[in-house]
């Protein structure tokens, strides 16, 4: 099985059913899944989003400054991270919360050995704040940290999407799911897995991604175990 991984985490998955914000029930479900594989004995590192909260990229549509409109992403980010170090310390599982973005008051700064070191003591690490700079996503957070961290994969977790489909599958009844896929192709074909900055950081850093659905109970354990689910974005086919 996979022994340190990233856990990439869209902020909408914090929301459960409401429209925006943070649910505590789903966040304390992600929790014990995230438990679940620590017990496991498995080095977890997670990068949430902050869609749930606020996008850079809508902000600039209204009409905003984009570094200024990123920089609340980041933000964004720094909540959605505190919501699910409580939830899992709830649950007996020891955390930290990491940062690029400096606040001291709540979160530690972001520094690679620091982190590798949480890693060794067997804490849960949330790579919160983005990169710290505007015009990157979560997407790139966690494609940089992969490569920082060695971790040996990501595990991108999508909110009821199985893994990557030759169509939409929302759309065509006749799409069928990939089940392995190199980085280039991901490229070639813009195929919506992350951006493309993550994506191309990912292929010259040799870095997979399995890409599945969160949305199962116990999916997070079965893609760390490399059973048979998702879609697996690798090098090599």
């Amino acid at each position: 099985m996979y022994r340190r991984v990233i856990l990439k985490l869209s902020g909408e998955a914090l929301k459960g059913q409401g429209i925006y914000g943070i649910d505590p029930k789903t966040v304390k479900e992600i929790a014990l899944e995230i438990k679940a594989l620590r017990d496991s004995g498995v080095e977890v590192c997670v990068v949430v989003g902050a869609g749930n909260l606020w996008r850079g990229k809508t902000g600039e549509e209204l009409g905003m400054d984009r570094a200024q409109a990123d920089y609340m992403g980041m933000l964004g980010t720094i909540m959605n991270g505190l919501a699910l170090q409580d939830a899992l310390e709830g649950v007996g599982v020891a955390t930290r919360v990491m940062t690029a973005l400096p606040t001291s008051a709540v979160a530690e700064p972001y520094i690679r050995r620091r982190a590798l070191r949480h890693l060794e003591k067997g804490r849960v690490i949330i790579l919160s704040g983005g990169t710290g700079s505007p015009y990157f996503s979560t997407d790139t957070t966690a494609a940089l940290r992969a490569a920082e961290l060695a971790c040996d994969v990501i595990l991108m977790a999508k909110n009821g999407v199985d893994g990557v489909y030759t169509k939409d599958p929302k759309k065509f009844a006749d799409a069928k799911l990939i089940k392995r896929i190199t980085h280039q192709e991901v490229l070639e074909q813009n195929l919506q897995i992350m951006d493309s900055t993550a994506a191309s950081l990912c292929k010259d850093n040799h870095i997979e991604i399995l890409v599945f659905n969160m949305n199962i109970k116990g999916n997070i354990v079965r893609a760390v175990m490399k059973e048979d689910i998702g879609t697996i974005v690798s090098n090599g086919v």
